[in-house]
Formats: C-alpha cells, structure tokens, sequence
C-alpha cells in the first residue's frame, strides 16, 4: 500500500512543503525507522526530534534546514479531517509504558 507523507522543511529562507511516499504492508503504519530512511533516500539526514509533535533534526549541524515536521499521512483510503493515521502513528513512535511496577 502507498502512503504519501506531507511535511514541512524549515529552511533558513522559509518553509517547504514536500512530499514523501512509503511503500508499506496492507494496514502497516510507518514507524520511526520507515520515516527517517524515507528521509534519507531524499537527502535529509534526521534524526526523530519530537515524537509527540513529529518533529526530525538534522543530524549534521550545518545543514541549511532547521526542522522537518509531518503534517500528514495519505494511504487514499480516508476522507475524513481528522487523521487517525497520524494519531496511530504518533502513538506507535510513543515510548510504552513499563507494566508490572
């Protein structure tokens, strides 16, 4: 299935709204790993920054971009305005909670 990542570059000139696609497994959501090699077959080398807001830092300090950060997800199959794809994201990238303490 494709699922189309909307996100927002901030470049020292301003910010970029581009596009990424994910090729992913039938009702597979893309985790931490599938974005940032996303990001890197696209010349962004990121780290994930904050997980809540979906934020990416570039690794190299010296780069001309500040932050990425995803606006989106698109897998064609949702009208919707609210994006439950990207709630269910954000909580997968979410650390789980220690059970049994």
């Amino acid at each position: 299935m494709e699922c189309i990542v909307h996100f927002e570059v901030n470049h020292t000139d301003g910010v970029k709204s581009l596009r990424g696609l994910l090729f992913l497994d039938e009702g597979q959501i893309p985790g931490e790993k599938e974005l940032v090699d996303m990001f890197k077959d696209m010349k962004f080398d990121v780290r994930l920054d904050d997980r809540e807001r979906l934020t990416f830092k570039p690794v190299n300090p010296g780069e001309t971009y500040s932050e990425i950060r995803i606006t989106s997800f698109d897998n064609g199959k949702t009208d919707s305005k609210e994006d439950h794809n990207l709630k269910s994201i954000v909580g997968n990238l979410l650390p789980q909670k220690p059970t049994g303490l």
